[in-house]
């Protein structure tokens, strides 16, 4: 296994694995080619075999520009269970460690424990703290089966 910055030839292979995973919201086709184009920098794959087994996006957030905002994380069936999410964002971090990041952030909701898990545990591998406040709420969604989303405020990172 071996990790690097996404390209935009990988956005198809990308696109696939999110839907694959029968648990992220899918974004357009167009979206992950523009990650792979656009936030390279701030985002992640892991490859077995020329295969894309896991990837993160990325970005810094425009209005706090120390602060990592983590889109999505998916991880190949395949690759399920063994540390691969935290093992792609232990990676990704190191790989920005020279920029002015200094906190990560995401939105979890609240039903999905392997994500809430994920940031906890990442919180108590960098011995850093994290805050929790809600994101947005389920009223927000024009999906009524939408849950709130749970933002996560993990730092400062050293």
């Amino acid at each position: 296994m071996y990790f690097r910055e996404p390209t935009a030839d990988d956005g198809s292979e990308i696109f696939e694995l999110v839907k694959k995973s029968k648990v992220l919201d899918v974004n357009s086709s167009y979206s992950y080619l523009m990650w792979g184009k656009y936030f390279n920098k701030t985002s992640i794959v892991a490859v077995v075999d020329r295969k894309i087994v896991g990837f993160i996006s990325g970005f810094l957030q425009p209005t706090a520009p120390d602060t990592l905002f983590i889109w999505q994380v998916v991880v190949d069936q395949s690759q399920r269970g063994k540390g691969l999410a935290t093992t792609l964002l232990l990676k990704l971090i190191k790989r920005l460690e020279n920029t002015n990041i200094r906190f990560l952030e995401a939105t979890v909701t609240p039903t999905n424990k392997p994500s809430n898990n994920l940031f906890k545990g990442l919180a108590k591998k960098l011995e850093t703290e994290y805050t929790q406040y809600e994101c947005f709420s389920e009223d927000q969604f024009p999906d009524p089966s939408h849950e709130a989303e749970i933002a996560y405020r993990i730092g400062p990172l050293k």
